[in-house]
């Protein structure tokens, strides 16, 4: 695949990488410190607070994944179209930080979910334009990297939002088990300060990238202005496939909290075994990118089905609270594994013409996949067991491996 020509790039790199994956790096941590404080421990919010059943989270939970998934396939046709990935992305950042505030008064799951739709609307808006604004500042060889190093910032952020909610349950006197009104609202206050902060960062520090595209007659035109849509790969679409059955077993992690919670992990406990999850998730995120770029995205993308799968498995299986704890560890291992990986193989498997449009129906497919595998999820909880749903999930991720290695083929970078 010939790569694009960059115009006007004499920008020292940061970490040896174009300052635009540094600093939308920058942009995700403290949208995620912002994310992890508001929304994170939602489903507790729902239970203990409002007193919604396991369903009904699931259906928030689904909402919360996949409302975005018309907004991410719109955005990412549009950056390509425009070829203004960076005006989408402040967008769409803008208008989750404007969702945020909302959580302080709502009072019913049917608020929440409207809340939690508005913040994905902007999530949708942003991300494909985002991801392919950062696949447009590395070569091929550094797409591991690059996505790996966002992914750790990104999940850092994380880990900073919980800590501090951690401390906040740790200071506000409340039932130990349960999460109280009065803190979580305390977290609202905090959480909106790093969003803010986040916008503006983005609007300062992030370049828009002047592309120039090989043409099929041999003139050059702007990204914007493409001479010709050339068509996605077969393997593109089979491995958008692959996925689709995969994110069919992957329900909000809502119920992974959820379980934590049934197992009898103090509050303290189930937020610290989130920061756990994200400091094992931050902290594999780039080697596991560069070693995707050295042995190839197929095989490092089923390895982490395969963990998942034995994560969800023994979610299913787990009786005590020290298993949650290892479980959590474990699941961010299969997030650093797969989560960079993934978005790079995206990149190696289209133009570069076509790659907004490509991380939107990329984004697309898992929020689509997201709500009914939330559903589903939900109704096995209420109605069988909470092993079910995860024994449903794990069954999925190892058909889902299976099929990854099968029928889908690298393509030479």
């Amino acid at each position: 695949m010939t790569e694009p020509l960059l115009v006007g790039e004499n920008r020292k790199k940061i970490i040896g990488l174009h300052p635009n994956v540094f600093f939308m790096g920058v942009t995700s941590l403290l949208t995620d410190i912002s994310s992890e404080l508001i929304f994170t421990l939602v489903p507790l919010f729902l239970s203990n607070v409002l007193g919604a059943t396991s369903t009904v989270i699931g259906v928030v939970g689904g909402i919360s994944d996949s409302a975005d998934s018309f907004f991410r396939i719109f955005s990412g046709w549009l950056s390509d179209k425009i070829g203004k990935r960076k005006l989408l992305a402040v967008v769409g950042y803008s208008f989750s930080t404007l969702a945020k505030p909302f959580m302080l008064i709502a009072n019913s799951w049917g608020a929440v979910a409207g809340i939690r739709f508005g913040d994905r609307v902007g999530k949708g808006v942003r991300t494909a334009s985002r991801d392919a604004l950062i696949a447009d500042s590395v070569s091929s060889g550094e797409r591991g990297r690059g996505f790996g190093l966002h992914r750790a910032m990104d999940t850092s952020g994380a880990a900073i939002g919980l800590i501090i909610a951690a401390i906040i349950v740790y200071l506000i006197p409340g039932d130990r088990f349960h999460l109280d009104a009065h803190a979580y609202r305390w977290m609202v206050i905090i959480g909106v300060i790093p969003a803010v902060l986040a916008v503006l960062v983005l609007i300062t520090m992030v370049r828009e990238k002047n592309k120039i595209i090989p043409t099929v007659d041999g003139f050059r035109s702007s990204i914007s202005t493409p001479a010709k849509i050339t068509p996605f790969s077969l393997q593109f679409k089979l491995f958008l496939a692959v996925m689709a059955l995969f994110t069919l077993g992957n329900s909000s992690d809502f119920f992974l909290i959820l379980d934590a919670q049934h197992i009898k992990a103090p509050l303290v406990q189930v937020v610290l075994m989130l920061v756990l999850f994200n400091i094992t998730y931050a902290s594999i995120s780039t080697p596991m990118g560069v070693l995707s770029d050295k042995l190839g995205r197929k095989r490092v993308i089923a390895l982490g089905w395969f963990i998942y799968g034995l994560v969800y498995l023994g979610f299913a299986l787990s009786t005590s609270i020290w298993q949650i704890w290892l479980l959590f560890a474990l699941y961010g291992i299969y997030y650093g594994i797969c989560e960079g990986a993934a978005k790079a193989f995206v990149a190696d498997l289209v133009p570069v013409e076509r790659r907004g449009m490509a991380y939107g129906l990329y984004n697309g497919i898992i929020g689509i996949m997201a709500l009914p595998a939330s559903l589903i999820a939900g109704v096995l909880w209420d109605r069988f067991a909470p092993a079910a749903a995860f024994y449903f999930g794990a069954g999925l991720a190892l058909l889902a491996m299976v099929g990854m290695m099968l029928f889908v083929k690298e393509r030479t970078r």
